[in-house]
């Protein structure tokens, strides 16, 4: 692969391969594609690239032209970074109970997220975007319907594996099913080129919608009338959606599919956490479940059969859902024992006598603040036209727990970053500090100041702000604060501080 390209597109695609050496049986070959590895972290920078270069191709999306999709989330996370990269704006609907980390992503990357009601399912969020692209003349990708998502698979993912057993067997492709791209697009190519290889589909036990045998009622351009009546909530985010996509149904009705394999939503999560610790590859709920169902596979395949199973993403997808549930924040009993079985740093302990004596170097003698820097100060506290000031570090985790406050709040307020570039000329941070202890009488970052009073650091501060009193002052300075909005100031500071 070239080692430089032009953006960030260029690294989409030619994903690894790796064996599994410890969860497979020894008797097969059971290799595991990690499209992880695309620079948004998941297979659907695939599809991105696909539909909008396709769209582009057509004329069907014009420079500028808002993009909309319905989306679980690594769908929209690849269309963000492809909008980014190519300047378009990104509207992206979701149904309320995929994980809060891919909102977070795709509004990191640009896009506006517009969540629907979870009781509407995937039909209420398809609902949704077809809706706001009607109204608001938006181009809409179709990712469940569109051809391009399929045809960037049968150019890409098909051919890439193909390549990579082009001398050998290829016994078994594994996939899971969500819009059906990757499945038909992929499964076409092997059954033309390698026609002894089963395609193997993986949906949920509980929610069988393939595997029912019933249709889809679906309108004339192909999108869902209803939820399909098989259909149940399930674990696999990403995967089957309440209704049975067109290019899925495209791959029943082309024949392209061997084998269906159900699998049962604990058993996606623990192949999640064992390929993790026994193998050191991490993925998502979804990628699991299909490596659950390729293990089904390989326990009846025959000696030296290869076996390839996808996995979707990475498990960074899936931190606020169950595949995380009892993965703590804080020190386990046995790490705390560990942590015990030493003397120094401890959280349960003061320092002890018996831990090991760390000669501390002389300290610095504390700068002396010039008149310029003391006239500054003096200068930015007493500016009436920005009352609100802050005199903070850009590192500090409590620092930016009173930022966090100031813009959920939407108050207007300077901050003086004394460890930035700007103040590091003659130690003019901190000349600043020297002034500030002078002046409140504290040597603690941040300090807070409004219209010249000190209100304090930062619990002084969101303890004002719960009292009323820090929007009191701001209000005698003619800064209003939006008294509807609630957000409650503790929650705000580093997740630490709780007690163990």
């Amino acid at each position: 692969m070239p080692t430089k390209f032009n953006n960030v597109l260029g690294t989409i695609g030619n994903t690894p391969l790796v064996r599994l050496t410890r969860l497979a049986p020894p008797q097969v070959n059971l290799f595991v594609k990690i499209e992880a590895f695309n620079p948004m972290g998941s297979v659907k920078d695939r599809l991105a690239i696909g539909v909008i270069e396709d769209a582009e191709r057509s004329g069907a999306l014009r420079p500028g032209q808002t993009v909309i999709e319905a989306t679980s989330g690594n769908t929209g996370i690849g269309l963000a970074m492809v909008c980014a990269v190519k300047g378009y704006p990104l509207v992206v609907t979701m149904a309320e109970n995929f994980s809060i980390e891919r909102r977070k992503m795709m509004r990191f990357l640009g896009a506006r997220v517009v969540l629907t009601p979870a009781a509407l399912k995937g039909t209420g969020m398809l609902a949704k975007a077809v809706e706001l692209a009607q109204a608001h003349g938006w181009f809409l990708c179709r990712q469940f319907e569109n051809e391009a998502n399929a045809d960037i698979h049968s150019r890409t993912t098909a051919l890439e594996i193909l390549g990579a057993f082009e001398n050998d067997r290829l016994d078994y492709w594994v996939t899971g099913c969500g819009t059906g791209g990757t499945l038909k697009g992929v499964a076409r190519v092997l059954k033309a080129q390698r026609p002894e290889t089963a395609i193997v589909v993986c949906e949920p036990d509980n929610s069988p919608t393939l595997g029912s045998g019933i249709v889809q009622a679906r309108r004339a351009d192909g999108s869902p009338v209803d939820s399909h009546p098989s259909f149940r909530p399930h674990l696999m985010q990403g995967w089957t959606p309440d209704f049975i996509p067109k290019l899925t149904e495209d791959a029943v009705a082309l024949k392209l599919i061997d084998k269906i394999v159900p699998v049962n939503g604990a058993d996606a999560l623990r192949c999640a956490r064992e390929l993790a610790r026994a193998e050191g590859i991490f993925t998502g709920i979804s990628g699991g479940a299909t490596l659950a169902g390729a293990l089904q596979i390989s326990a009846a395949a025959t000696t030296g059969a290869n076996i390839v199973c996808m996995l979707p993403d990475t498990g960074e997808r899936y931190l606020t859902t169950p595949l995380f549930e009892g993965v703590g924040v804080d020190m386990t009993t046995e790490e705390l024992e560990i942590s015990r079985s030493t003397p120094s740093a401890r959280f349960d302990a003061p320092a002890s006598a018996a831990a090991p004596i760390v000669q501390q170097p002389p300290a610095a003698a504390e700068p002396v603040a010039s008149a310029e820097v003391a006239d500054f100060v003096a200068r930015v506290i007493g500016d009436a036209e920005q009352p609100l000031v802050m005199f903070a570090l850009e590192w500090c985790e409590f620092c930016w727990a009173v930022r966090k406050l100031f813009a959920i709040c939407r108050i207007p307020y300077r901050s003086v970053d004394l460890d930035s570039t700007a103040y590091q000329r003659d130690d003019r941070g901190g000349q600043i500090r020297a002034v500030l202890r002078e002046r409140s009488g504290s040597k603690t970052i941040p300090q807070v100041f409004v219209g010249g009073e000190f209100i304090g650091g930062a619990t002084e501060t969101l303890d004002a702000f719960k009292d009323g009193r820090l929007q009191r002052l701001l209000a005698q300075h003619g800064v209003l604060v939006d008294e509807s909005i609630h957000v409650d100031p503790d929650s705000l500071l580093p997740g630490w501080l709780h007690p163990r």
